[in-house]
């Protein structure tokens, strides 16, 4: 009588959850709002060489997803005229970054320093709320000192720069007292004295490479904020 030989057979194999692939959503790109005039909208300077594209442009460089920038901006306005824009543009108050410059057409106008240090506090507090309320996320810039360009220096210089000087001190003490970054780029403007590379075509404006000095200094505090 023959034994029956048993056949070997092989374990199951373990088992292996399938754990489905969830994609990752990347995050929504920073959106920036900047307020200002003929300095924010970079007059006679090509879009692309406006110190808040150019801003934009370094933050992409470092790796942070970032919007175009939106404008509330025109050459000449002063800051009533500013908050009256805010106003009937009625952005939506949820910005990543929101800078502010504004006040030498106030200047320029013999427009009151009283008057300026008001209405500028209305500026920022709309600054503020554009960044839903939070104070890290804006951009207070100082006003460049046009006295140094051929057209300011056709007038008077001197008075211009105490002048601008005097504004800039309001502007800075509002600053520090709502707790916002500060970027003082009028000492670095007045470089333009001696270099006319740093002024566009209409002797007045900043060019591109001056534009270029104000967006690395801006680009730098937001990338202390934003990590």
């Amino acid at each position: 009588m023959v034994a029956c030989k048993k056949e070997s057979v092989d374990p199951p194999p373990p088992y292996v959850p399938i754990i489905p692939v969830i994609p990752v959503t990347p995050a929504p790109a920073l959106k920036y709002l900047a307020l200002g005039d003929s300095y924010t909208i970079g007059q006679s300077v090509p879009v692309e060489d406006r110190f808040p594209h150019q801003t934009v442009a370094r933050l992409k460089q470092s790796g942070r997803n970032v919007a175009e920038p939106e404008y509330i901006a025109t050459t000449g306005w002063t800051t009533d005229n500013l908050l009256s824009a805010i106003n009937s543009v009625n952005k939506p108050k949820n910005y990543d970054i929101v800078s502010l410059l504004i006040g030498v057409n106030n200047q320029y106008q013999g427009r009151d320093t009283v008057e300026y240090k008001l209405q500028f506090t209305l500026c920022l507090q709309e600054a503020i709320a554009h960044a839903a309320n939070r104070k890290d996320r804006v951009f207070v810039l100082s006003i460049p000192d046009y006295g140094v360009t051929p057209f300011g220096k056709q007038m008077n210089p001197q008075k211009i720069a105490k002048e601008i000087d005097a504004f800039n001190h309001i502007n800075a003490t509002i600053s520090a007292a709502y707790g916002v970054n500060y970027t003082e780029i009028t000492k670095g403007s007045r470089y333009a004295s001696s270099d006319p590379t740093l002024i566009a075509s209409d002797g007045l404006h900043p060019s591109g490479k001056e534009y270029r000095k104000w967006a690395e200094k801006l680009s730098a505090q937001i990338l202390n904020v934003i990590r």
